[in-house]
């Protein structure tokens, strides 16, 4: 911790002193590939049955009730349990948790989104299942339907043994830290789960204009909203749910760049908060105590500026598989981020291992 907090104030000092242009990881500090063997894991790869891909075939390209149904499709051409793991062991990874991509399975239809959710979760506890130790599941929930998701919670974790559930940013312009969502919530905080966020494109989202679909910015800014939805308000609902995991995926989102507005400090004060320890039950604190994944968000300006606000020890690895870039590219890229082969490690698998010690071995 104390080198943690000398490397704030390292950065700080040199961000007032030489613009962030300066503080960029030159070339020769940066690793061109990941190590040997980083057996990272990873904690957001998509997953998807038949039965739900065949029901988003049906809603493509409509727009009913205030839902957009923008998705690619394409994607999952070829998709396969066995080339899950054939690219996992490729690129590295030697364990990967499974989660429901937007749009998600709320399309206003509260019977449709309680079958939806319940077949998707017994598919992916199957899948885990079969690769005992190379797979986990973050468990869908039919919000925002208070009681479907209840007894979801229940069979969840009870019967199929989910790690944790895997929740989208919003529900009907409605995020985490609202009161709708209280008793979900709260059962979640009586099993001390880890809480999985994905951004949802819609109805929070859309295009900025044609060729500009959500998941270019819209994504990321759903994800801090729904992070400031916990912030908010006294007592903050962060505290109300202390017990839970809560894990935000793509690097926070736009979290970083607008921490000055998330109230932790004014244009005077800011960087000597961020340099030193958090006060108890601040707007900080919870922020440092939240978990990060760092898919398609492995640039030094995304990292480095994450490192800054939450710290090293609430980064994890993440790729949005089988979406993007590659899991092999993130590893890459992570290691050209200016951090030192102990964050990498930190970040590959020993950060996860801390939510998830039965993937230890």
């Amino acid at each position: 911790m104390r080198k943690l907090r000398q490397n704030r104030r390292e950065f700080v000092k040199g961000l007032a002193v030489l613009g962030a242009a300066s503080l960029l990881p030159g070339p020769r500090s940066l690793a061109e590939t990941p190590p040997a063997s980083p057996r990272a894991i990873d904690v957001h790869q998509h997953f998807s049955s038949p039965a739900y891909l065949k029901a988003l075939q049906a809603k493509e390209g409509k727009h009913t009730a205030g839902y957009t149904t923008w998705f690619s499709l394409q994607t999952w051409n070829g998709y396969s349990h066995a080339k899950v793991i054939e690219d996992m062991d490729k690129a590295g990874v030697a364990t990967g948790m499974l989660s429901c991509t937007s749009p998600g399975v709320w399309f206003g239809n509260p019977a449709e989104t309680r079958g939806l959710a319940r077949e998707m979760n017994e598919y992916g506890a199957k899948f885990a299942s079969d690769y005992k130790g190379r797979l986990g599941l973050w468990a869908l929930l039919p919000l925002p339907d208070i009681d479907g998701s209840l007894k979801e919670i229940e069979y969840a974790f009870d019967t199929l043994k989910a790690d944790g559930v895997g929740l989208m940013t919003s529900f009907d312009l409605h995020w985490f830290g609202d009161p709708l969502f209280q008793p979900v919530f709260d059962e979640l905080n009586r099993r001390n789960a880890i809480v999985y966020s994905h951004p949802i494109d819609s109805p929070c989202c859309q295009d900025i204009q044609p060729g500009i679909n959500p998941p270019t910015i819209e994504y990321n800014t759903d994800t801090a909203r729904t992070i400031l939805s916990l912030l908010a308000g006294n007592p903050m609902p962060a505290a109300r749910y202390s017990n839970i995991k809560f894990t935000f995926s793509h690097g926070g989102g736009t979290m970083p760049a607008l921490i000055e507005r998330f109230g932790v400090g004014g244009p005077d004060t800011i960087a000597d908060v961020l340099a030193r320890p958090a006060e108890p039950n601040t707007r900080l604190f919870y922020l440092r105590k939240f978990f990060y994944d760092c898919a398609q968000s492995t640039n030094p300006v995304q990292m480095q500026g994450l490192k800054i606000v939450a710290g090293v020890p609430q980064m994890l690895f993440g790729t949005d598989y089988p979406f993007g870039a590659g899991q092999a590219k993130h590893l890459i890229g992570l290691a050209k981020c200016g951090f030192n082969a102990d964050e990498l490690r930190a970040i590959h698998r020993e950060n996860a291992l801390k939510m998830l010690p039965k993937f230890r071995t």
